[in-house]
């Protein structure tokens, strides 16, 4: 939605921006009478939301691993539920800790679920467990093959809600439509892999998130090399 960020409450005096605290509400007095100062209202997907799994990391010595599996899912649910990228009418890259929360939320519920997880599953649980809030996530290769459709899953809901936001900028930002022809590309390209529920291989997966890092370098830039290595790269997946 469009906002103007800098508000002032008309009770206390205070003045806060909306963008930081993602709330109407007055910060000292935390009445709702407040006005906007700024000239214009600015797009905003975007609330403040911090990812901490220390505790979670604390339990896990200490708790059945589906308890344990359990708080994570709730925890990175929460976290990517809050999450937008627009913020204050600028178009935020798609952040590894962002992709890290998708990737251990799916994997959370898949390793709660198992009957009889194997070794490697469990290493990959943990290793999300571990660096999930710092933006750390295995690498493609290191993803066991059981669990290619929770890597596949993360990147299509994590691109979904990527592609949507840029849709929504590139709508007021995009003056030559090359942006948003480019945008269609990769949203085919998402709405096919979560129609395959993730299954696709996790190359397949990062090089589509790389290709919406580079085309969102295009449209914050005007990065025409952004924007043909990304119709390259979309290619690419295209023909696998």
């Amino acid at each position: 939605m469009k906002v103007r960020g800098q508000r002032e409450c008309k009770d206390c005096g205070t003045r806060w921006s909306y963008y930081e605290t993602g709330s109407v509400a007055c910060p000292d007095c935390e009445s709702l009478r407040s006005v906007g100062l700024d000239d214009e209202r600015r797009e905003h997907t975007d609330s403040p939301a911090t990812l901490d799994l220390s505790e979670v990391r604390e339990a896990v010595d200490a708790r059945p691993m589906r308890e344990v599996a359990a708080d994570a899912g709730d925890r990175t649910r929460e976290y990517v539920r809050k999450r937008g990228f627009i913020h204050a009418g600028d178009l935020a890259t798609l952040d590894d800790t962002y992709l890290a929360a998708q990737e251990l939320r799916h994997a959370a519920d898949v390793f709660g679920r198992a009957f009889d997880p194997t070794d490697d599953e469990e290493l990959y649980f943990l290793s999300l467990l571990r660096g999930a809030d710092v933006g750390e996530r295995p690498d493609p290769a290191e993803v066991p093959e059981s669990m290619h459709e929770v890597r596949g899953l993360a990147v299509g809901d994590a691109l979904q809600e990527y592609h949507r936001d840029a849709t929504k900028w590139t709508d007021d930002n995009d003056r030559d439509g090359a942006g948003r022809s480019a945008l269609e590309t990769l949203g085919e390209h998402v709405r096919r892999v979560r129609a395959l529920e993730g299954d696709v291989a996790p190359q397949t997966a990062e090089s589509l998130v790389t290709a919406a890092r580079e085309l969102a370098d295009y449209l914050r830039e005007d990065d025409e090399d952004a924007l043909g290595r990304a119709r390259d790269r979309l290619d690419r997946v295209a023909e696998q």
